[in-house]
């Protein structure tokens, strides 16, 4: 099933404005909030669909990747998948929280373990593993066919010995006995104006809620170690140099079980030795003799996937574009494809023969081979309006 349009999904304009995206997500969000819609899994869906599209369209740098290329410029290229699709309630929780307070009176569980506040009670610090970045090198035939590639990536793994949990065993787990496993302890101040209470980030846990006693020897207790991953990595037809895509959770893993962070990928195009691209446009220079051009002729010019032969007519001026029709790049996302545009150089010869020469100049006089352009034989400038026309 293909991702909905993030517009359509928060039911706002593509010019709306940040005010307008924040109150709509607001409202789907306080519309399918798991408190509201116990049980439901539909419910459950809509709500971390509404978040995806509010995370994209709040990011004014996501937004516009997003508005040029589609799912695929944000790392929606394919549908759910390892790209964009696939935030966790507690991703939702952590980074929008905010957003829900006000319209929940203070409190509210999010129904995964998470329990957020705007009084004494708070979430447990969750650790987040930090994002790694990668530049893949695509062909221009990777690109036009889309790939798989597989990646082995040096990164921060779980530790195999305690299965990222820090510890020696389950028993050297215990519950922090400063803040009784909140993760917070709460002051209370007395001042002119009566008491104040403040929270914080426990110090004795980090606000983890949870103590080591004993530590794994492979890790040190901190749950994960250096290591290395075979990654696959799918790439979508269309691609363009320098867009970045995101595969959620592949990069390093997070201390003591923590959320994973992100792996961002960066496309690299590697140069065609002979064809270059312009947008999802083809260009080959080719160059023919005089006498092909005056006789016709058929020539042989390369594609991303093998050659093909064109024809070309008697009389083609040196500049003429011949276009072979969806030779092109695939446009991301569409079923748009572009061509390939041949333009054609009647070479001139730099040097000549005495034979060579006696031959041209008994046709430099001759009245059939001075230049006689009619209204057909368009100028530099209209070729280039024409061609600009038809991309």
């Amino acid at each position: 099933m293909s991702k909905r349009d993030y517009y359509e999904v928060l039911d706002i304009d593509k010019d709306a404005s940040s005010t307008e995206i924040k109150k709509a997500y607001r409202k789907k969000a306080i519309q399918y909030h798991p408190d509201k819609n116990p049980g439901s899994k539909e419910a459950e869906e809509k709500f971390k669909e509404a978040a995806e599209a509010y995370e994209v369209l709040s990011n004014p740098e996501k937004k516009s990747r997003y508005d040029r290329f589609g799912h695929a410029g944000v790392g929606g290229a394919a549908s759910g998948g390892a790209y964009g699709g696939g935030m966790s309630m507690d991703d939702i929780f952590s980074q929008f929280g905010d957003i829900f307070e006000s319209a929940f009176g203070g409190g509210f569980s999010s129904g995964f373990g998470s329990h957020f506040s705007t009084g004494s009670r708070r979430t447990r610090r969750t650790n987040k593993g930090s994002n790694l970045r990668i530049k893949v090198k695509l062909s221009l035939k990777e690109i036009l066919n889309g790939t798989e590639k597989k990646v082995k990536i040096n990164k921060y793994i779980n530790c195999k010995t305690c299965n990222g949990t820090g510890a020696k065993d389950a028993n050297s787990i215990k519950t922090c006995a400063t803040c009784h496993g909140r993760g917070q302890i709460t002051r209370v101040t007395n001042t002119i104006l009566g008491q104040m209470q403040t929270s914080s980030v426990c110090p004795q846990c980090g606000g983890e809620g949870k103590s080591i006693v004993d530590k794994c020897t492979s890790c040190f207790g901190n749950g994960i170690v250096k290591g290395e991953e075979v990654i696959s990595i799918n790439i979508p037809p269309g691609v363009t140099e320098g867009i970045q895509m995101t595969m959620r959770e592949k990069g390093n893993a997070a201390a003591r079980g923590g959320l994973p962070g992100d792996l961002i990928v960066v496309v690299e195009e590697i140069p065609h030795p002979q064809l270059e691209r312009d947008g999802i446009n083809l260009l080959y220079e080719h160059y023919i003799s005089f006498p092909d051009a005056a006789l016709g002729t058929t020539v042989e010019v390369p594609t991303i996937e093998g050659k093909a032969r064109i024809k070309v007519e008697p009389g083609t001026q040196s500049g003429k574009v011949l276009r072979l029709k969806n030779k092109g790049i695939p446009e991301l996302n569409t079923n748009n494809k572009g061509h390939l545009l041949v333009n054609i150089n009647v070479w001139t010869p730099k040097s000549l023969s005495k034979e060579e020469k006696q031959i041209l100049e008994k046709l430099q006089t001759a009245d059939n081979f001075a230049p006689k352009p009619t209204s057909r034989d368009k100028s530099f400038f209209d070729r280039m309006r024409d061609y600009f026309q038809q991309n």
